[in-house]
């Protein structure tokens, strides 16, 4: 008998975000998405956008909790904080490193092809800089002054602080804390189950996202910057496939074709949703059960990583610079790109978890080479669509540290990152085993019992 094999979560995801694209492009093509038509205020701007955000605030709702568990979880699998101290320090680097090459490299392409040279483009978009905190405020903010708050308001470096914070506390109490550390494992592996839960319905929450993205933004604005989008485009997809992939060889050793296979259904995730945050837990997932890395890497590395690694957003600031700086007559010079270079690191950590940190930065890093903020109102209308992909890259390579950083400290497992079906996900890992649910309830009628 030949039994019929249940399609994976990430073929299901690809076919959502294919039939999503589709039905976005057709829906716009055709007119429908005009404010007062049945679709566009009943199904893009209705149904779509209900499945959407009810997706990605299902996602959010689960970081703050996952990242709890699973960074203190890390902490207690690591056991030694010397070892906690050297995965910081080679995540840092390793982030800064990315950074500044993706942005070099995306000023390089920008540069010699000219983007922007000659253009005479007028601003459709009004756009007045927001001051960014000084690096000092964000070191400072780094330790929360009230922990409930900084879980309420998703504050990421202070939710790792204070993680890594409990988590040596309870390694210094020893084996007396030894209820609350099987209370830790237990809450990890409930979020992971969560986690599952959610990700089950995800196909169609990407269809509907991407669908109603790509019917209201459609593909028409495009064309009045084709330069700089194909340009941008290019950068990311370089550093995604050849920069990311080089450090993950040249550092691991793994296959860079296996790690794309991999992160395929969380590339999808991150270019649904345009959050790194939001995709936390769908990484996470993605780099413990897909790609080997142990969890006392991953709690840390893929948090910290979504809050202060900002390789896509810094090419977007290169080509956007090189752009503007073209279209205004501007010669910023060696000097000038070396600086935008300089800042844009900077500002990653500086700027971290700030809402628009995007163009924050970039506003930025205009002020600081002298040129017009406003120029930013240029390239407003197609940031949306960018943004998506930005992200994807963003994921990737958060991932790629994690790979890198695990491999060095021997918490990695390569007979998982090499296995195909490892961490797959079908309907029957959202099942509930009735086995389990009897074990569950007969504790629970012993526990009513005792009382």
């Amino acid at each position: 008998m030949v039994t019929k094999k249940k399609m994976t979560l990430t073929t299901k995801v690809l076919i959502g975000m294919a039939l999503g694209i589709l039905a976005g492009l057709a829906i716009n093509f055709a007119g429908l998405n005009a404010e007062g038509t049945f679709v566009g205020d009943n199904i893009v701007n209705g149904l779509f956008l209900i499945i959407g955000k009810m997706f990605v605030t299902a996602l959010k709702m689960l970081v703050v909790p996952l990242v709890f568990f699973s960074l203190i979880s890390g902490v207690l699998g690591i056991g030694d904080i010397n070892v906690l101290g050297k995965v910081g320090a080679k995540s840092f680097v390793l982030y800064m490193l990315t950074t500044a090459i993706a942005i070099a490299v995306a000023i390089t392409i920008a540069a010699v092809i000219g983007i922007g040279e000659g253009a005479h483009l007028t601003s459709t978009a009004a756009f007045t800089g927001k001051e960014a905190p000084p690096l000092s405020a964000v070191l400072i903010d780094i330790i929360p002054g009230n922990v409930v708050n900084a879980m309420a308001l998703g504050k990421m470096l202070q939710l790792i602080f204070f993680s890594i914070l409990l988590g040596i506390s309870i390694l210094m109490v020893g084996k007396k804390a030894e209820p609350v550390v099987k209370l830790i494992e237990i809450g990890n592996e409930i979020m992971m189950n969560m986690v599952n839960i959610i990700m089950a319905v995800a196909p169609y929450a990407v269809f509907a996202l991407i669908a109603k993205a790509l019917a209201n933004l459609g593909l028409g604005l495009l064309a009045d910057l084709a330069g700089y989008v194909i340009v941008l485009v290019a950068a990311l997809m370089i550093h995604l496939f050849v920069t990311l992939m080089a450090i993950l060889k040249l550092f691991s050793g793994m296959s860079p074709k296996t790690f794309l296979k991999k992160m395929k259904d969380t590339q999808v995730f991150a270019f649904s949703t345009s959050s790194s945050n939001a995709t936390i837990p769908v990484t996470l997932r993605t780099v413990t059960e897909r790609l080997g890395v142990d969890n006392s890497v991953a709690s840390f590395t893929v948090p910290f990583g979504a809050t202060i690694n900002m390789d896509g957003t810094a090419i977007m600031q290169g080509v956007a610079t090189v752009f503007i700086a073209n279209a205004y007559g501007v010669d910023l010079g060696i000097t000038g790109y070396l600086t935008v270079i300089m800042m844009s690191v900077l500002a990653s950590i500086g700027t971290a978890g700030v809402p628009g940190v995007g163009l924050i930065m970039l506003s930025m890093v205009f002020t600081q080479v002298g040129l017009p903020v406003e120029g930013i109102g240029l390239i407003l209308g197609v940031d949306r669509l960018l943004d998506m992909i930005r992200t994807a890259v963003n994921v990737s390579g958060d991932a790629t540290v994690s790979v890198i950083v695990a491999k060095s400290e021997k918490k990695f497992d390569p007979e998982v990152y090499n296995d195909p079906t490892a961490g797959n996900l079908t309907s029957d890992d959202v099942h509930i085993d009735p086995k389990i649910e009897e074990e569950l309830a007969e504790v629970v009628d012993l526990l009513h019992e005792k009382k």
